[in-house]
């Protein structure tokens, strides 16, 4: 091979390799959403099942509250859309749920109704990777997670977008140190809040404390992907070509 074919397969493959590294989202993603599937309350615990379905691979996500919860929907026909704007219908270019990073509002009817304080968990039976929540009526109340957040939206028309089904609101993160060094990541409603927050980062499972009982708040949550699929490595073709490019700045270096 000519030197200068092998410079620039080496100057490419560097390049890729920069590329590969630093590469990030750049604009809204779709988001496979929870469809849940059911519910079952045992001695007063409550677990929920479902599955999420992305182009590599069916996740399936368990969800466990101790204390009970107040309702499940799981889509079958007839159950209220609580993700409408408004009560309106849904239109994604003003919901409380989309944004410059979700694409897409949640799917169906699908939703958990939350009642009493207390810690709850879900669970995944593979890594995902940007974890998306979607909060409906956190009204007076907060939930306190194990992993830090980002607030994506909220239905409020100071930021353009219609309120939820049940008003609007605002919400705010506070960041508490419980003691030991262990960190709370609060998210608190004020007013009848709607939208949603991200996970960035790859997780398999995520806990969080409902603050206090109220009559109702609900959620659903939502995945850009597998890790794999989101974070993985390059496919065995990619990373033979890398090689042999860091290879040959090697050799010339060598020879040089």
């Amino acid at each position: 091979m000519p030197r200068n074919a092998r410079d620039s397969l080496a100057a490419g493959a560097l390049a890729a390799a920069v590329l590969l590294g630093t590469a990030t989202t750049a604009a809204a993603v779709e988001i496979r959403w929870t469809d849940w599937t059911s519910g079952t309350t045992t001695a007063g615990a409550f677990q929920a099942l479902g599955t999420i379905t992305t182009p590599t691979a069916t996740i399936d996500v368990t969800y466990d509250n101790p204390q009970g919860v107040g309702f499940i929907q799981t889509g079958t026909p007839g159950q209220i859309d609580y993700w409408q704007n408004n009560r309106s219908g849904r239109n994604p270019a003003t919901s409380p749920y989309t944004s410059a990073e979700v694409d897409n509002i949640p799917t169906g009817t699908d939703i958990i109704g939350l009642r009493f304080a207390g810690s709850q968990t879900l669970s995944f039976s593979q890594e995902v990777a940007n974890l998306v929540f979607a909060f409906v009526s956190l009204n007076g109340n907060g939930y306190a997670f194990d992993q830090d957040f980002e607030i994506l939206s909220v239905g409020n028309a100071a930021d353009g977008n219609d309120c939820g089904y049940w008003g609007c609101g605002s919400v705010t993160k506070e960041i508490v140190d419980v003691g030991g060094g262990v960190l709370e990541y609060r998210l608190i409603g004020s007013g009848e809040p709607h939208g949603t927050i991200q996970f960035t980062g790859a997780f398999d499972d995520v806990s969080w404390r409902s603050l206090t009982s109220e009559n109702w708040n609900g959620f659903t949550v939502g995945i850009e992907g597998t890790s794999q699929e989101v974070f993985g490595v390059p496919e065995p073709t990619t990373l033979g070509i890398l090689a042999a490019g860091l290879i040959a700045v090697g050799a010339r270096r060598r020879r040089g």
